[in-house]
Parts: C-alpha cells; sequence; structure tokens
C-alpha cells in the first residue's frame, strides 16, 4: 500500500510539474494581441475548420486577445463536402468565415497592423482558391491584394507570421528567399508517403520560388527567423488530428513566442 502511494504521489507532482510549466510559459504570453485570416468555412473551399479551432484553442491557452478577419469577396467556387464535387452556388468569403468565427468577424480591409502583434493563417483549400489562385497556378499565382498587403505591412513591422497546412505558399509568393515547411521529412525520404500524400509538388514549387521548403514533422513547427515566419504542415500529412492539432500548437507557441 505504501508503494502504490508513493507511485501515485510521484505521478502526481510530476503532472503538477508539467502543469506548473505550461502556466509559467503561457503567463508570459499574456496580453498579445494576434488577427486570424480565415478564407471561408471548410477544407474543400475555405478554411480548415480543425485548424483554424485548433489555432484558436492554442491562442486561448496562450492568453492572447484574438481578432478575426476575412477578405470581402467571392470564393473562387462552392464545393459540396458531401459528394466532394463543385456546385453552382455563389458564396462569400467573408460571410462564410463569419461560421467559424461565431459571427465575431471583421472585414480584412480593417484589419490594422499597429493594434495587433501578430496575424495567423489556417490552411484548407480556401488559402489557395480564395486569398491566392494557387490551387490552379500552382507558383505563377497571384495573391489577394489585401492579403498581400497584409503580409508585408508585418513583415516590414517584424511581427510574427504564422500559416500553416497550404498557407505557407502565401509567404512563398510575397518573401522570395523565405524559409517554409508544408511537408514531413518522413515524405521526402518516401518512407511513410501514405501519410504526406501530393506535397512534393508544392514544396518543389516553393524551392523553385526561390525559397526554402523545410522538412518537419506534423508534431513540429519551423521557424524562419529572419522572416518571423512559423509554419507546420498540418493536414498537409494525413495524420492522427492530435498530431496535427500538436504541430499547431508548436505554431502557435513560436509565434507568441515572437511577438
Amino acid at each position: 500500500m505504501f508503494t502504490l502511494l508513493h507511485h501515485c504521489s510521484r505521478n502526481l507532482l510530476t503532472l503538477r510539474t508539467v502543469q506548473a510549466v505550461n502556466k509559467s510559459y503561457y503567463s508570459t504570453q499574456m496580453g498579445k494581441r494576434v488577427a486570424v485570416v480565415l478564407a471561408g468555412c471548410g477544407v474543400f473551399d475555405g478554411s480548415e475548420i480543425h485548424e483554424a479551432s485548433a489555432i484558436l484553442v492554442h491562442l486561448s491557452r496562450g492568453g492572447a486577445s484574438v481578432n478575426i478577419f476575412a477578405p470581402n469577396i467571392d470564393q473562387m467556387h462552392v464545393v459540396d463536402h458531401l459528394k466532394g464535387e463543385p456546385s453552382q452556388e455563389k458564396r462569400n468569403v467573408l460571410v462564410e468565415s463569419a461560421r467559424l468565427a461565431r459571427g465575431n468577424i471583421q472585414n480584412l480591409s480593417k484589419l490594422s497592423v499597429s493594434d495587433h502583434d501578430a496575424v495567423i493563417f489556417p490552411g484548407g483549400f480556401g488559402a489557395a482558391k480564395n486569398l491566392c489562385t494557387w490551387a490552379v497556378q500552382g507558383k505563377d499565382c497571384s495573391v489577394n491584394d489585401e492579403v498581400k498587403a497584409t503580409l508585408q505591412a508585418f513583415h516590414s513591422a517584424g511581427k510574427p507570421i504564422g500559416l500553416c497546412c497550404i498557407s505557407p505558399v502565401l509567404a512563398a509568393k510575397v518573401f522570395p528567399g523565405c524559409e517554409v515547411t508544408n511537408m514531413s521529412s518522413s515524405s521526402r525520404r518516401g518512407g511513410d508517403t501514405a501519410r504526406y500524400p501530393d506535397t512534393a509538388d508544392t514544396a518543389a514549387a516553393i524551392n523553385q520560388l526561390g525559397c526554402k521548403h523545410v522538412c518537419k514533422s506534423v508534431s513540429q513547427s519551423h521557424v524562419d527567423e529572419k522572416n518571423k515566419l512559423v509554419t507546420t504542415c498540418a493536414f498537409m500529412c494525413k495524420a492522427p488530428i492530435h498530431e496535427v492539432f500538436d504541430g499547431i500548437g508548436s505554431m502557435v507557441q513560436d509565434v507568441l513566442k515572437l511577438a
């Protein structure tokens, strides 16, 4: 009985130590003001819902205050997520993003860099269809003017920019020579292609733009110290959702450290 109580006590102390470390870390991040830019609602034509939610959870845990934005533009198209096929509907990116923001959202044109310490872009096809045209033009794509202006403004102010999944291509297009990730090291080696599909072409295109693609595992983030860019591959990897959640948490923590 004494041995069991001793073992339980030691485990409790370990748990308390971990909790204390987490509390200590996050308390140092209190007061950070972070903008989150959405691209619609739904993986195939907007922001990836799990990624956006994970970002908001980690920012909340980090004590950051958050404002959510989206451009007031039409989506490239609308995808029926049940059938996985385009439909004939027309939807607005700001209106659809309001679903994720629980209605508390602003037009991207109103985002003031001086009022924020960092900005984060979730992934989802909307980042490659609505925020830029990467989905159809690849490395020859154009970036939405307001999105480009937002990226450049935070970069010029020396404030960190977080991007996950496919959204790092925005940075690759706007900041030549930057470093980003959107695939894992095991995928690069060919050791886990079932979990990391369709990423090699994106990584190659990023390199062709004069940027450096850095392979990381799904639970890790990469920090480009020079440009204050923090990226993670998220659902560019077919990993368990908790691993994606952890990788986004790493990205958010790194963003808050740089802010």
